[in-house]
């Protein structure tokens, strides 16, 4: 599961979300200072998340990453409701290991 393709995009998105928000918040920031300190209007349509609603980006992929459902996960809540968890689990996810060894 740590490695699974859901997992995988699902984190990827939420970082790049998170940097995209990370980065409008400091060209914000630094747009003000330039325009607190020389006094001039700062365009800031030149930054790459103009006119971007990034704080409902960041938060959809919060929330999204929050509701991640794993198809193996389903698999494991049912294997534990069963009396042998443990066969249903090694059915589930064999062992490699184990396999080569009786080999």
């Amino acid at each position: 599961m740590l490695n699974s393709e859901e997992l995988d995009k699902t984190v990827a998105r939420l970082i790049i979300a998170a940097q995209n928000d990370g980065y409008d918040q400091g060209y914000a920031e630094c747009s003000h200072h330039v325009v607190s300190v020389l006094k001039v209007d700062w365009d800031t349509s030149r930054s790459a998340t103009h006119g971007v609603n990034i704080d409902v980006a960041l938060a959809a992929m919060k929330t999204k990453f929050n509701n991640l459902q794993l198809p193996d996960m389903d698999l494991i809540n049912v294997a534990l409701q069963s009396e042998d968890h443990v066969a249903q689990l090694k059915e589930i996810f064999p062992d490699g290991d184990e396999d080569e060894d009786l080999a």
